[in-house]
Order: C-alpha cells, then structure tokens, then sequence
C-alpha cells in the first residue's frame, strides 16, 4: 500500500482498543467518508473528488482568489515570515468574504464594503492590524489586476488609520542599563548584537555561530530576499565588547542566541520574554522629550544604533554598509530613525561655535542703542 501524508482528513475509530477496532476516515471541511485506508486507492479517489467539490464551490468566488495568490510565484518570492502574516491575515479575510463572486470586486461599492469591515476589524484588534489586513486586501487585487483576473482594485489608495512616527523613540543609556539589570542573560545578548550591528530582530534570532570568523559577523538579512534570489550578504565587523560577548559564550546550540535550553527563539516567545522584560524595566511607558508615554521596542535599537553610529561621525555609506540598506535607500532611513539627539545637537553647536565662519557671529553681544539726537541741539538751538 502506497503511503500517504494528507492534510485536511480525520478519522473515528469504533471499539476503540478492543482486538474489533475499526477506522473511519472523513474530509474534513466537507465531512464526505473516504473509503478504505490513506493511500489505497479508493481512498485517494474519494479525497480527490472531496476536494473538487471545494474548488467547485469556490470557483468564481474571492475564496479562489486568494488561494490563487497565494499558490504564485510572487507570492512565494516573499519572506517566510512575510507569508506567514498574510496568510493569517487572509484567513480572516476568508471569512468575512470569501463567498464574494469575483463580479462583485469589479463594482466600485465594494470599497464601501472592505472600508466598513476595516472599521470592525479596527474596534476589535486596533487601527494598525485593521489597515494591515485590508492592505494585504489590496496587494492580492493589484496582484489580480496585473494576472488579468480583475479589471479594477478599487480599494487602491485607500487612507490609512493608523499613523505612527517612531523617528524620536531611541534606547537611551539609562534605558539600556535598565533593561540589562532585569532582563533574562538571553535577552540581554539580543540587545547587546543589535546595538552592536544595527541588524533586524529576524536576523539577530536566524544568526548561526558560522556566520562569526572571531573577527565579524555575516548576516544575510531575509527581509531583502526577493524573486527567489538571495540578499547580499552583509560583513559586520565586531566591536570590541560585542567580540568579548562572544568568545565567552558557550556554544549549546547552532545559534548564536538560545534559550535556556538550548533552543531557537521563536518569535511570539520572544516578544513576549522582551515584552515581560521591558515591562519589568518600566520602559513600557517611557516619555520623550515631553510627549505622550510609549513602550521602547525592540526595533527601535537598530534605530538606535543607525543614532549612534551617525553620531560617532559615520558617513551614510559608512552606515549603509553595517546595516545592510542600499546608498539610494540610506538618506531616507536616517530621516526616519536618526533622532535628534542631545549629542547632535551639542556636537552642531560646537562646529558653530569654532569655524571661522561665524567668529564675528560669536562675538555678537548685547548693547544698549545709542539714543537719537534732541530736535533742539540738532538744529543748534
């Protein structure tokens, strides 16, 4: 008998451990009883004609739509993790409207329909996954536009709700020394690689002990895989605290970052241990330079490290080769994480007050104005 590895059947079982056990076996979204055993043949026969009738069912439907998307090429060309969340995100999509026909998307009032749902979604699970979703929406349209599907994606360019500005949000010295007092010995390696490197939380956790030469860390970052090809590999030289780090840590796991036991992170666990840890630091409600309280987050030290190297005098190009981004990128993700720190501020000051430019400016003091000349003694009077 041929072996088969099926997803999407269950069994029941009769006298369940008596010497007469039998099994029954049953698709399980349309509940049809398969006959015989996994990989006999009319057992695959009835499997394939369960799953025709949901292609059948879906067929003309947003349902097949997305499973279309998600079967491409374009779509399979994006990140592990990237597939993942969109995946979660259409499932949820599917619900709502997978029974959609596809004429249906082609009228410009379904707009009206995915912007209402947005406005559920937001109530329910906030502003930022409510726009996540009904972007993930209109990739999939354009996507169909482009595949000759659909004529229109008529939720193109819709407004966002949720409007965030992090360039202001870095790790102060006194947060980090906050953190590392509290902090799990794991967690406290993860802060230490990121402000060493300036490298993504996915990267940092994927980091294998072969990618250290004792000398510099390689990290090929995964966000930048694209069309099957592979990102340029980026060589990070190591400070002299992040190479003591190293060479003092045991090796128990292909990973340069573990848990206790030896483990890799995985990333809901991981939020959640940084989340506890922050929480545990009171950075959870930290304020900055006056405003409103906000938690520091873990993707705000490579923020943070993008400060400090500028600060340290670092060119963008010197920048854009630690971090990985492209010279036609770099301006752009200095705008968005450099924050205007005090040192920059104070370092500016010290330029202005020492070029020779602006000596006579600096000489500049206050004197009281000369008072005008009485009519009378002006005219000689």
């Amino acid at each position: 008998m041929v072996r088969a590895n099926l997803k999407g059947v269950f069994c029941t079982y009769k006298h369940r451990g008596t010497p007469r056990e039998r099994r029954y076996w049953y698709h399980r979204k349309t509940k049809r009883p398969l006959r015989g055993e996994p990989g006999s043949p009319e057992f695959m026969i009835d499997f394939a004609e369960a799953e025709k009738l949901i292609v059948d069912y879906h067929a003309g439907r947003l349902n097949s739509l997305i499973r279309k998307y998600t079967g491409s090429d374009e779509f399979a060309a994006l990140a592990a993790s990237t597939q993942s969340d969109y995946r979660r995100m259409l499932t949820t999509v599917e619900v709502e409207f997978g029974d959609m026909p596809m004429a249906a998307l082609e009228d410009p009032r379904v707009r009206r329909d995915f912007l209402d749902w947005r406005e559920k979604v937001s109530r329910a699970s906030g502003a930022r996954e409510a726009d996540n979703r009904l972007s993930i929406v209109s990739a999939m349209l354009s996507w169909a536009v482009e595949r000759g599907h659909l004529l229109n994606n008529h939720i193109k360019g819709f407004r966002r709700l949720y409007h965030s500005n992090r360039a202001e949000i870095i790790w102060l010295p006194e947060h980090v020394d906050a953190f590392m007092k509290v902090a799990p010995v794991e967690l406290q390696r993860a802060l230490i690689i990121a402000l060493h490197t300036g490298q993504r939380q996915g990267d940092i956790l994927r980091m294998p002990w072969s990618a250290y030469d004792g000398k510099a860390v390689t990290v090929r970052p995964a966000k930048n895989n694209r069309a099957g090809r592979r990102a340029a590999a980026v060589r990070v030289p190591c400070t002299r605290a992040l190479r003591a780090m190293l060479s003092k840590l045991k090796r128990v796991s292909p990973l340069i970052l573990a848990t206790k036991t030896g483990k890799a992170f995985q990333k809901r666990y991981f939020a959640r241990q940084w989340e506890i840890a922050t929480k545990a630091a009171g950075l959870d409600a930290v304020v900055v330079d006056g405003g409103e309280p906000t938690g520091l987050h873990f993707h705000d030290l490579r923020g943070t490290a993008i400060t400090m190297l500028s600060e340290a005098g670092c060119t963008p190009q010197e920048i854009a080769s630690i971090t990985g981004h492209s010279l036609k990128r770099i301006h752009e993700i200095l705008e968005r994480y450099l924050a205007r720190t005090r040192a920059l501020a104070e370092g500016a000051i010290a330029k202005f007050e020492n070029s020779p430019r602006t000596k006579s400016v600096n000489r500049l003091q206050t004197r009281a104005a000369a008072k005008p000349a009485k009519k009378g003694k002006a005219n000689g009077k």
